[in-house]
């Protein structure tokens, strides 16, 4: 991107509407209730020809720094320093007030180019506080309504004339149109040789989803992986709301973490801004490849934390777990041992899933969480060959037959791997829907165990073998 904008404000000023507007998606959540956004969020933005790096914050406000309000106040700052230029946005409907002028101060200490923006000015009764914005001493306000997509033209040229044609349309080589696919959902199987099993691509980026219940400390781990503040923390449950995506390098492999909202009980989820993060997050699992579900040390295998490993589980995802807060366990290998039993024990379904304990606080065994997603990762994008797994079928039977039905045997013909993550098999059977799912259970720990495909979710589908004589008529 060419160059970078801080969109700032004070709460509900539509900050977050004009993001989803410039990086055409409803990426950052939005609600009427002041003060949604509380991390600042990047994103790709284009507007009309013009292609540049957006950052979405959290609304500015007078607060003590060592509240919620203050630590939101300097996510907001680094995003402004962090910016080439900001769009200060103004509310025209309802008016300047005391901290538009403060604002406004402050990011003329910084010394630079500021677009002021009057949203919200399609409303009955703006004029007046479009007029207002002159008082702010920072030019011409831009009327806008970030909502009904009116005004942008203006926008685009003021942002130009504040950054200069030449940074505006600087090198635009890396401007290359992403969507959002979900891989794992769109790949298939390609006509390839079976018998060649890919090997894994270790240079390939690696998208990585943190979630867990409400301050289990997920946002403290990211920050530790990053090595600064980037995301908004503190002793507060419920303070991540969207889910907020970083980059980084480990190994020299480009990570893509994305840090989401904790997840509660259903039902104790009631207010609408809660159902919207909760949303927000299940996005975030399904784009994801590998999902780190973060326990709390000190009080884990809450049934909530189960239910978000088989949810994890349920949408195909490669999963890791990671008890966190290990610096203030007291007897940790007397913990460790009850913790293997209880994960053996309480997740049949994920068995032999990778955990690992760790202290985002203090950074204890990071570097062995990363190893274990990446091994995870390896293993969900497993494939077998036809051969090998036909071999295995055989062998299976012989050492274990399925039972026979009403006096039928059930035959299982044929098997071959039909795509990968998650890894997914296909048997050619005789009888299908007879099968007992004791005997499909048996087959997946067998796959595990002797294909080393541990703790990644494993699917096994059916399909009844033809008769070749079903449609031919019988001879009289």
């Amino acid at each position: 991107m060419s160059f970078t904008v801080a969109i700032v404000g004070r709460p509900n000023v539509g900050k977050s509407t004009l993001f989803n507007r410039l990086v055409g998606k409803k990426l950052a959540l939005v609600d009427d209730t002041p003060g949604v956004t509380r991390d600042r969020r990047p994103g790709d933005a284009k507007l009309v020809d013009l292609r540049f790096r957006i950052i979405d914050t959290a609304g500015l406000e007078e607060a003590d720094p060592e509240t919620l309000e203050g630590r939101m106040r300097a996510q907001t700052e680094m995003a402004i320093d962090e910016a080439d230029l900001s769009l200060f946005v103004v509310d025209a409907k309802m008016g300047l007030t005391p901290v538009d002028q403060t604002l406004a101060e402050m990011l003329r200490r910084r010394g630079k180019p500021v677009v002021l923006v009057a949203n919200k000015s399609e409303a009955r009764g703006s004029d007046g506080g479009f007029y207002d914005a002159y008082t702010l001493g920072l030019g011409e306000p831009v009327p806008i309504s970030a909502e009904h997509g009116q005004g942008m033209i203006d926008l685009r040229d003021a942002i130009v004339e504040a950054i200069g044609p030449e940074r505006a349309f600087g090198d635009d080589e890396d401007d290359v149109a992403v969507t959002d696919v979900d891989v794992s959902a769109a790949e298939i199987e390609g006509g390839e040789d079976e018998e060649i099993e890919p090997l894994y691509d270790e240079t390939k980026p690696l998208r990585v989803a943190i979630v867990g219940r409400p301050n289990a400390g997920k946002s403290t781990l990211i920050n530790r992986f990053l090595g600064e503040d980037r995301l908004l923390t503190g002793p507060e449950a419920g303070i991540t709301r969207d889910s907020i995506s970083v980059e980084w390098e480990w190994r020299g492999r480009m990570i893509k973490m994305f840090d989401t909202a904790g997840m509660r009980r259903k039902a104790r989820v009631q207010e609408k801004l809660e159902k919207l993060s909760v949303a927000d997050t299940l996005r975030a699992i399904r784009f994801a490849e590998t999902v780190v579900i973060v326990f709390d040390a000190t009080i884990p295998f809450e049934k909530q934390d189960l239910q978000i490993v088989d949810l994890v589980l349920r949408e195909g995802r490669a999963a890791v777990l990671a008890f966190n807060k290990w610096d203030l366990v007291e007897e940790p290998q007397a913990v460790l041992a009850d913790l293997r039993e209880k994960t053996e024990r309480l997740l049949p379904q994920a068995r032999g899933i990778r955990a690992v304990p760790i202290s985002g606080q203090t950074g204890y065994s990071l570097d062995k969480l990363m190893q274990n997603i990446v091994d995870t990762d390896k293993v969900w994008n497993k494939r077998i060959s036809t051969a090998k797994l036909n071999r295995w079928l055989e062998a299976q039977q012989v050492q274990h037959p399925p039972p026979a039905v009403s006096g039928r045997r059930i035959r299982l013909k044929y098997m071959t791997q039909v795509k990968a993550r998650p890894p997914a098999f296909m048997i050619s059977c005789t009888r299908s829907d007879a099968l007992p799912e004791s005997y499909v259970r048996y087959l997946i720990n067998g796959l595990r165990a002797d294909f080393q495909m541990p703790g990644v979710p494993i699917r096994i589908h059916f399909k009844a073998a033809e008769n070749p004589y079903e449609n031919r008529r019988k001879k009289r």
